[in-house]
């Protein structure tokens, strides 16, 4: 009987579905809308987010993953039924229950390990696999991890940032950071009201940061209208805000990653050390296509760093192909019983 073999980043921000053979399929938001009257889904993925910040009272859009884990059991579930049928088709579901690898933070716990196996069983999915974010990013990449050498990945996702040395197929050193792209938008959120007093939504805060964010100062600097609501006034006012300010904004957010990098070089053991000055660091996720962040954390750290061809996504391209290589991954691999 025909299964399908399927890697899910199930991250904070967005989930990227990889089905063997066919490559990336599915690239959503992780968010989802619920009717506030009867608690039924209204929305998911794409059509959830357009709806962030517009809703009339009766609708509710929530993201029921939080800094990479599972905020909301029942909704991640239903988020991960509708995104699992919508690759395999609802009958296809049913009939072959497709065999899924899901990635985690490096650090999660056994209960959150746990609440993530289940709601894979009860979306639909029949053998439910984990895998850690690192080691499926460092996979996506093209990274031979399987050599007796040390390799560092950085994967900069929406809720957590993720650092770690990994060398025979299994990490070495790693850490966790609970910062990453949203707690940049919601730096330059807050800066804007407080320079301002200028309510913006998390949209346009995520809009700011692609057009003009910057991790170091750049040629040639940029500016764009930025609108929103006055907080004085009540109404509402537009503004021009420069890559300056936004850089500013973002200082202590992108300060906590070169925090976990430099964390993570300390811990790692000399000789890994020495392969990794050798080869540089890889960067992956969402939040490795912010300007310049990969120049910042060389010149934090003193070690090269490469933007990985495709960042965002690595992940999930990892975790569809670590399906493949199980028996090799298999002990490097957190143990939860299905």
């Amino acid at each position: 009987m025909f299964t399908k073999q399927i890697g899910i980043d199930l991250g904070t921000a967005n989930v990227l579905v990889h089905v063997r053979g066919k490559g990336i399929v599915l690239q959503e938001p992780s968010v989802i809308a619920i009717s506030s009257t009867d608690n039924t889904i209204v929305a998911v993925g794409n059509d959830a987010r357009e709806m962030l910040g517009r809703t009339p009272e009766s609708i509710t859009v929530i993201r029921p993953m939080r800094d990479g884990v599972i905020a909301n059991f029942v909704y991640t579930e239903a988020m991960l039924r509708y995104f699992i049928e919508k690759v395999c088709g609802g009958v296809g579901v049913r009939l072959f229950r497709p065999q899924v690898m899901i990635c985690v933070p490096a650090m999660v716990t056994s209960v959150e390990q746990r609440a993530v196996i289940d709601a894979a069983h009860n979306a639909g999915a029949g053998r439910a696999h984990l895998i850690q974010e690192p080691l499926a990013a460092a996979i996506g990449a093209k990274i031979p991890i399987h050599a007796a050498s040390g390799n560092m990945i950085i994967d900069i996702g929406g809720g957590t940032t993720e650092a770690a040395v990994i060398s025979l197929n299994g990490i070495v050193v790693a850490k966790s950071v609970r910062v990453a792209g949203n707690r940049i938008d919601d730096a330059i959120g807050s800066y804007v009201k407080r320079k301002y007093n200028l309510m913006i939504g998390e949209r346009m805060a995520e809009e700011i940061k692609i057009q003009i964010g910057s991790a170091l100062p750049l040629d040639e600097e940029m500016s764009m209208e930025v609108r929103g609501r006055d907080q004085v006034g009540g109404l509402p006012k537009t503004i021009v805000l420069r890559s300056t300010e936004v850089r500013e904004a973002i200082g202590e957010p992108l300060s906590a990653i070169v925090a976990a990098a430099r964390q993570v070089l300390e811990d790692t053991p000399p000789e890994l050390a020495s392969d990794v000055m050798d080869k540089g660091i890889v960067l992956t996720g969402g939040g490795a296509l912010l300007r310049n962040i990969d120049r910042l954390l060389s010149q934090e750290t003193g070690v090269p760093c490469y933007v990985a061809e495709n960042p965002l996504a690595c992940v999930a391209i990892g975790a569809g192909l670590a399906i493949e290589r199980m028996e090799v991954l298999r002990r490097n691999l957190p143990v939860v019983e299905n």
